[in-house]
């Protein structure tokens, strides 16, 4: 999440990241920027959303054999493709490639038969810092009425991410992934980490670990050079997302948010970053973020109470060719219709903060069955993808 007052220090940041010689194997390997413009180049104007099937509460449920659905995500990509989106961002569990690595591929197999089907490319994400920090594999519990993504868990989660020491148990998942997906043309991208550092103050702050900045980047660290080293016809990047007043947000100190901000730039094939904001904000990250001469898609927005919308960004994204990806597409059991301030409801244990629901919708395009939140969103959408041919050279 984005503020403003961060340009200053995104600025000086950048200038850092420009400045520091690579002296690593990790940054050695790095994408010069011409290679990442011809791989832009084999795309359209990139234009999709944060995916899980209105059937699963997490990744987990998405996943574990008991619930994985085929026939809902054919059918929600069916609307997806029908619209014009050409991507969807998904999210992956270490937990359930320690389980049954075999098993956990024969369903990512299926899952991208049936968006190559579509002709929907896929950018998968492998771990994850927000939300519940305690995953379990197993059943998942029933949504939390009214509460948003209140059963989203992390990957690897406080346990194994607190003890540095167990950080290489997860070397066999990121290789193992990247070894049979990473010259596999229906995988676009490899988000390696999301939101890494995110402290989950408001909802999670209680059981959250102390200085998991620091931890993070020692985590996103080996994972770079991990995936670096099975050689991945796909880019590698881990998007910068929340800072606000020149501090890195939820962060005892200033320093572990700077390091693994600035890390997550200068190895970054492309650039990717998280929006919550409204246009004129979002430009001015956008901004600063061109100093790279990267590819850039933005992998997270759309806060419609936040006038973080689609008639607001979507023109701004297309007119400079940066990839737009919304969160969410079918309301479903993650309940991201609801605002993150529904937590309110959670750590002050009372309900009723939503009894009904919200107005306007914070994320998610569609109802259950298909139909659009909003008729116009869904013809804008159509018009701005129409027309990106149009008004983007991507050559």
């Amino acid at each position: 999440m984005w503020r403003a007052s961060t340009l200053a220090f995104i600025a000086l940041l950048l200038c850092n990241s420009m400045q520091t010689q690579a002296s690593s194997s990790v940054e050695e390997q790095q994408w010069k920027p011409a290679q990442a413009a011809e791989w832009s180049a084999q795309f359209p104007w990139i234009v999709g959303f944060n995916y899980a099937p209105r059937s699963a509460i997490n990744q987990l449920e998405m996943w574990q054999e008991e619930t994985f659905d085929p026939l809902v995500i054919d059918q929600e990509l069916g609307w997806a493709a029908g619209i014009g989106f050409t991507m969807v961002r998904v999210f992956l569990h270490h937990l359930l490639w320690q389980q049954d690595a075999d098993a956990f591929s024969t369903r990512i197999d299926k899952f991208l038969t049936i968006a190559d089907a579509h002709d929907i490319d896929v950018m998968f994400v492998l771990f994850d810092d927000v939300w519940n920090p305690l995953p379990q594999l197993g059943p998942q519990p029933l949504p939390r009425p009214g509460v948003h993504n209140s059963g989203w868990v992390q990957s690897p989660g406080a346990a194994v991410l607190g003890d540095i020491n167990r950080h290489d148990e997860l070397e066999p998942y990121v290789r193992g992934i990247l070894s049979r997906y990473g010259q596999d043309k229906r995988v676009a991208i490899w988000d390696l980490y999301n939101e890494p550092g995110n402290l989950n103050a408001i909802a999670y702050g209680n059981v959250e670990l102390d200085d998991k900045p620091k931890y993070s980047l020692n985590l996103l660290s080996k994972t770079f050079a991990w995936a670096r080293d099975e050689n991945p016809i796909q880019p590698l990047t881990s998007g910068v997302w929340r800072l606000n007043n020149g501090r890195w947000r939820g962060a005892d100190k200033d320093d572990d948010g700077a390091a693994l901000f600035n890390f997550m730039l200068q190895n970054s094939d492309i650039i990717t970053f998280h929006s919550y904001e409204n246009a004129a904000n979002t430009n001015n990250a956008i901004q600063s973020l061109e100093a790279l001469d990267r590819p850039m898609i933005c992998t997270e927005y759309l806060a419609r109470g936040r006038d973080s919308t689609f008639e607001s960004l979507l023109p701004l994204f297309s007119s400079n060719n940066i990839g737009a990806m919304h969160w969410g597409f079918v309301s479903g059991k993650t309940q991201t219709i609801y605002p993150w301030r529904s937590w309110v409801s959670v750590i002050r244990f009372w309900d009723g903060l939503f009894s009904d629901e919200p107005n306007p919708w914070h994320h998610d395009l569609l109802e259950a069955d298909g139909s659009p939140y909003r008729f116009s969103e869904v013809e804008f959408i159509r018009t701005q993808i129409s027309g990106a041919g149009d008004s983007i050279d991507v050559n």
